[in-house]
């Protein structure tokens, strides 16, 4: 479903030309959840920014769903990332004087969908993160896991093939961020749903199922990781 191979990211720094990702493979199939952990500079963020169609590698291929993504111009990535990618991000990016309806049915307004079937796919969404009862509260009425809930159901209103998420328990505390991992899973077990987790936190690498570990830009660990 995803594959990465021979992936090579570079750029300029002023004289110095930085490796940020050096020879990366990865496969990934339908339905698995995978976190990506390394430290700082490993380039974990920038498999991130490639994967999500963000960034262009240096060289190297990427296929999502057999297509070449290295290939396409900005209208062709344009197309991928609202169609087969969902993001979560650390800092929710939700609009604030927007409900949670209408935050979550933003990306298909771009899609062409008509007003009724947004309407109900956003409420469906909110519904599988466990949030029917606060549809109509904006964020500031919400509090940070379930302003997190919302940007998860956004990401997840236009079934895309996968859900990378950066990060996504940063800006939470330990509990409300056990609780958000805890929907991941649900989401992965319940619903199949495809997801790709960056963190720097072990107890979120590790609650996926496997583990893949980047240092200066190259993999040095890809393990399965026993149930949770």
């Amino acid at each position: 479903m995803l594959e990465v191979v021979n992936l090579f990211k570079s750029y300029r720094s002023g004289d110095i030309e930085v490796k940020a990702l050096r020879d990366v493979c990865i496969k990934i199939e339908g339905g698995e959840y995978v976190s990506i952990m390394g430290p700082s500079g490993s380039g974990k963020s920038t498999l991130m920014n490639l994967l999500g169609c963000l960034d262009t590698a240096s060289s190297g291929s990427y296929k999502l769903d057999g297509q070449e993504v290295s290939i396409l111009n900005d209208d062709g990535l344009a197309m991928i990332m609202n169609r087969k990618i969902g993001f979560v991000f650390q800092t929710f990016n939700l609009l604030p004087r927007l409900t949670a309806l209408a935050n979550v049915e933003l990306p298909m307004i771009y899609s062409g969908l008509n007003r009724k079937d947004r309407r109900e796919k956003a409420i469906a969404a909110l519904g599988k993160v466990g949030l029917a009862d606060r549809m109509l509260h904006r964020p500031n009425e919400l509090s940070g896991g379930q302003t997190q809930r919302v940007a998860i159901a956004r990401a997840l209103v236009n079934d895309p093939t996968i859900i990378l998420a950066d990060e996504p328990t940063g800006n939470l505390d330990r509990e409300t961020g056990r609780d958000i991992i805890n929907l991941f899973q649900k989401l992965n077990s319940e619903f199949g749903v495809t997801l790709i987790i960056v963190t720097h936190d072990m107890e979120v690498g590790r609650s996926a199922k496997r583990l893949i570990q980047l240092v200066d830009g190259s993999i040095v660990k890809d393990e399965k990781i026993a149930a949770n």
